[in-house]
């Protein structure tokens, strides 16, 4: 209906203008209440009564409709009009030598206030011609939308002071409308970042079903959801509908249910107000409340009944100023002021309880009753944000008069056309010029359009301190200006004594879920909201060093992440060393080996004359003695960091020594074999001499020095870094360098053993007063069975382990020669010398004396 009424009046303004016919307004008219007379005439509408009646006249003639419920705020911006118009009239720098008048329009609900402005903008006369220069008003979005609807064919400038919806800003649609007020896209913004200041990822909104809402509503998700702030639940509140109890009672039960700890109210005051007065009685807690710029500053929506819900509000409001003057001018008001209305006097009849019709049950108005005595939105003269804009918006209206009426060599400087006289001026005049205003005001504030008929946007960011009595202070803990750089647009006050909602004594928390700490990686969940993701701890190897990181990030190669994957750290290394319980076990079994070794050849030493000595060959005996000491210590060369030169040695040492121990041996078991050999009559073999023993030691250890040679010379072991074994440290091992010069040197040091055990294990029955082949048959037994066993061993064996296993061969092979063949004699020479004798010896073996 609205829309149609609009889209008729306006093709009837436009055709009527066009043709110069004249017309006149059908329906109700009389919505004049105040006036002043003046050259140039400026227009306003305002809703200074907020609830319309139907006035019944039995079908008559044509329905009308009277205003009831007085609206003290829009009184107040009706009358700050009035000052501001008087204020200019007295100013001698502006508007030299012409009269400002205004038209001041009062309507409530959208059709009457649509037909206050078609009357503002015809003549008494009913000549369709423009009245005023410009309008001022309205105060509500949509209506500002059906009025601009209307001025936009006539090319009369709109100037609202608090239709702040971000869709008016569209030229397109709204060419003729501009506002003081800033757009709600700005307060969005604000919201957002103010969301975004204190980490609140996950709220609720609860919006009215008006275009100021449902835009303001809808910009915010939009820009929330670019930083990633998710939206919980949307609400629409009905303040009129049939299922208004159901829809009471869905937003109490969302409340409660919730896991968002914030609430964005986004509603116009008169909604807020009837959403405050239902809500009361639901006792909702637990919430922090977040209103929009339309209500957060009214003070007088306070009660002991909506503190649980206002205590600790939070939202942005317009700045404060000072506007000298003012104060003392609304305050003056009297009832007899405008007599030509009664809007006053329903007004004062309002503030003060009493009636200036004789009643039996109301007090009889004076008229003199003082302003003062009173307290309301009306008489609340201490802070001023909205009555700002309307005080711009009547300066802007006059800047551009002044700017029309200037006149150089003939020419407007503004627009370089013909210059005008104040009866020549026409509202598409002042339209021009208003797109070119740039001054500033009194207090500093300056005044000027974007491409979008939008002003700089500045905000207060307050916050309610409430007593237990219902009583209020709004307090001022930052602000927001869109001429700040990027990023610092909101700043809030270091001793800022923030009150927070919910009875929460800190910043309350409102995610869905909480942060993803270092050591995870965020991912999202397609069934959920983007701030309902899940988070995942890092693989293994993997970091994240980042809160709500998406992805984590593997170490290098030498690094491995702490415990909670958050850092790399270096990795340890690791090899056999001589401080831990291993490497010292092992170092001491060496050394033990060593001092054996050499106890044996002292032994030895000092009984060479003795019979047990000389029978068992002792040049070999001694060689094999020093050999193993000599095994012993290659050992410990496996001990410790590694180096160039100590992995050359260890397997190089450790290959010659054992063969030297392995061609003693072999030579000891074949002088055994020849000297049996021997003493059988006929036989032709010949004694294997010492000659024949050093040269076999000499011949089969010179093959295995030449195996090194070669090996060291094509590719040596070196010292290496080991990644593969243990993914959270380094070994640091020797690597093999030729894996066939290792298996070499070990396969020619086994094939000896082989063969050394094949002529032991023969010649262990041979008579002998003392048969060494059994002792050797023995100790090779040990030997081999030791290095088959290294061989699974060595292979399967990680790191220093590996090491270890080739330590313990050495020692194990080398023990068993040692006590397997020496320690019997030893036996014999310190606890049985008796046996140590030519005459034992001789007793038990007629034969010759090896």
């Amino acid at each position: 209906m609205g829309w149609f009424i609009v889209t008729f009046v306006s093709s009837l303004l436009a055709a009527a203008k066009s043709e110069n016919q004249t017309c006149k307004p059908f329906g109700q008219t009389g919505f004049l209440e105040f006036s002043k007379e003046g050259d140039l005439l400026i227009g306003g509408v305002f809703s200074m009564a907020s609830t319309r009646k139907l006035n019944d006249n039995g079908y008559k003639e044509l329905p009308n409709f009277y205003c009831t419920k007085w609206n003290d705020r829009e009184l107040k911006f009706s009358r700050t009009l009035m000052f501001t118009v008087d204020e200019i009239n007295r100013n001698a720098q502006l508007l030299t030598g012409v009269t400002l008048g205004y038209r001041i329009y009062n309507g409530c609900g959208s059709e009457n206030l649509i037909r206050a402005a078609m009357e503002a903008v015809t003549r008494e006369e009913s000549t369709c011609n423009s009245r005023i220069q410009a309008l001022l008003g309205h105060s509500s979005s949509g209506v500002s939308e059906d009025i601009n609807n209307i001025l936009s064919p006539l090319s009369i400038p709109q100037v609202s002071h608090l239709s702040t919806c971000a869709c008016l800003s569209n030229k397109k649609l709204y060419p003729t409308f501009f506002r003081t007020v800033p757009s709600d896209r700005f307060q969005v913004l604000a919201l957002v970042q103010l969301m975004k200041y204190f980490d609140w990822r996950w709220v609720g909104i609860i919006y009215s079903s008006t275009l100021y809402a449902t835009e303001g509503t809808a910009e915010f998700m939009a820009e929330a959801m670019k930083e990633g702030i998710c939206v919980e639940y949307r609400l629409t509140y009905l303040r009129n509908s049939p299922t208004m109890q159901e829809n009471h009672e869905n937003i109490v039960k969302m409340l409660r249910e919730s896991s968002s700890k914030v609430v964005l109210l986004f509603m116009s005051f008169s909604y807020t107000k009837s959403f405050l007065s239902k809500m009361a009685s639901y006792n909702i807690s637990g919430k922090h409340w977040v209103g929009s710029e339309a209500w957060i500053a009214q003070q007088d929506l306070a009660s002991v009944e909506r503190k649980s819900i206002l205590h600790g509000a939070m939202g942005f409001a317009l700045p404060e100023v000072s506007i000298p003057g003012l104060g003392e001018f609304l305050l003056n008001l009297k009832s007899s002021d405008e007599p030509q209305t009664g809007t006053i006097k329903a007004f004062w009849e309002k503030f003060f309880d009493c009636s200036f019709t004789p009643s039996n049950n109301s007090i009889l108005c004076t008229g003199a009753e003082d302003l003062r005595s009173i307290s309301n939105d009306y008489t609340d003269v201490t802070k001023f944000r909205a009555e700002n804009n309307v005080y711009k918006a009547v300066y802007l209206v006059a800047h551009a008069l002044h700017a029309l009426l200037q006149c150089e060599n003939d020419r407007n400087p503004t627009t370089g056309k013909p210059c005008v006289d104040k009866s020549e001026v026409q509202p598409e005049m002042v339209l021009e010029h208003i797109k070119h205003v740039n001054f500033t005001m009194h207090n500093g504030a300056k005044v000027f359009f974007d491409d979008n008929g939008d002003s700089v946007a500045q905000y207060n960011l307050i916050n309610w301190h409430m007593g237990d009595d219902g009583s209020v202070e709004i307090v001022n803990i930052g602000q927001y200006d869109t001429s700040f750089p990027d990023g610092n647009k909101l700043r809030l006050s270091e001793d800022a004594s923030i009150v927070w909602g919910g009875e929460n004594t800190k910043v309350p928390r409102s995610v869905c879920k909480e942060p993803c700490p270092p050591g995870s990686r965020k991912a999202m969940n397609k069934n959920k909201p983007v701030c309902c993701f899940d988070c995942f701890e890092c693989p293994e190897g993997t970091i994240s060093n980042q809160t709500d990181s998406p992805d984590c990030l593997p170490c290098p190669p030498d690094f491995w992440p702490n415990a909670k994957k958050d850092r790399c750290l270096p990795k340890p290394t690791e090899y056999l060393s001589h401080k831990e319980i291993m490497g010292a076990l092992l170092t001491a079994l060496s050394c033990v080996g060593v001092f054996l070794a050499s106890l044996v050849l002292i032994i030895f030493l000092t009984h060479k004359e003795t019979p047990i000595v000389k029978a068992n060959n002792s040049e070999l005996s001694f060689l094999l003695l020093v050999s193993l000491k000599l095994c012993f210590l290659c050992s410990l060369t496996f001990i410790g960091q590694p180096t160039e030169w100590s992995c050359m040695l260890r397997h190089t040492a450790f290959g010659i020594t054992f063969v030297i121990c392995i061609s003693c041996v072999l030579g000891k078991t074949v002088v055994v074999l020849m000297a049996f050999q021997a003493t059988i009559p006929g036989n032709k073999f010949k004694m294997f001499g010492h000659a024949q023993q050093r040269l076999c030691v000499l011949a089969l250890t010179l093959v295995q020095v030449l195996f090194c040679i070669i090996w060291l010379c094509t590719s040596p072991p070196f010292p290496a870094i080991n990644l593969k074994y243990y993914k959270e440290k380094i070994i640091l091992e020797c690597a093999l360098g030729s894996a066939i010069g290792f298996w070499g040197v070990l396969g020619y040091i086994g094939l000896l053993a082989v063969l050394c055990f094949i002529l032991a294990f023969l010649a262990r029955k041979l008579p002998d007063s003392f048969n060494e082949a059994k002792l050797i048959t023995f100790s090779m037994l040990i030997f081999c069975a030791v290095w088959i066993a290294f061989i699974p061993a060595y292979v399967s064996s990680p790191g220093k382990f590996t090491v270890a296993v080739e330590i313990f061969a050495i020692l194990a092979s080398s023990y068993g020669l040692l006590v397997c063949i020496f320690v019997p004699k030893c036996y014999i020479i310190i606890f049985r010398p008796e046996k140590n004798s030519r005459k034992h010896l001789m007793g038990k073996i007629p034969s010759r004396t090896i």
